[in-house]
């Protein structure tokens, strides 16, 4: 009888350890997707339409790249915009064309031209 109620005990802890671990499953993932919602919303959406006039971001490592040196690289135009980000870019100067990721890329606002 003694092992009776001790093996009937044994299994109650058994099942409370297994809905203590799943309650930590559940507040783990209500964590997961509440940290995912506020980062989701920091995050600026980039549209860009051909013909626009872009910046490119220079995300190569340089070692001592100066301290007054800018980091973006341009302007370039705008010939096609794919799904999933993807830009294709013309340089005017070279005329050449190449694909790059559209978060590297951030809209030119010439100053020389009158509004």
């Amino acid at each position: 009888m003694d092992l009776e109620e001790s093996g009937l005990e044994r299994k109650l802890q058994l099942q409370e350890l297994e809905e203590m671990r799943l309650d930590a499953y559940e507040s783990s993932r209500i964590y997961k997707e509440k940290t995912k919602q506020i980062h989701d919303q920091k995050i600026l959406r980039k549209h860009f339409q051909a013909g626009d006039q872009v910046l490119l971001f220079k995300a190569r490592f340089a070692l001592k790249p100066g301290k007054f040196k800018t980091r973006w690289d341009g302007p370039y135009r705008v010939t096609k915009v794919h799904d999933f980000g993807t830009v294709e870019l013309l340089d005017e100067a070279s005329g050449s064309e190449f694909k790059v990721n559209g978060h590297l890329l951030k809209l030119y606002h010439d100053s020389t031209k009158p509004p």
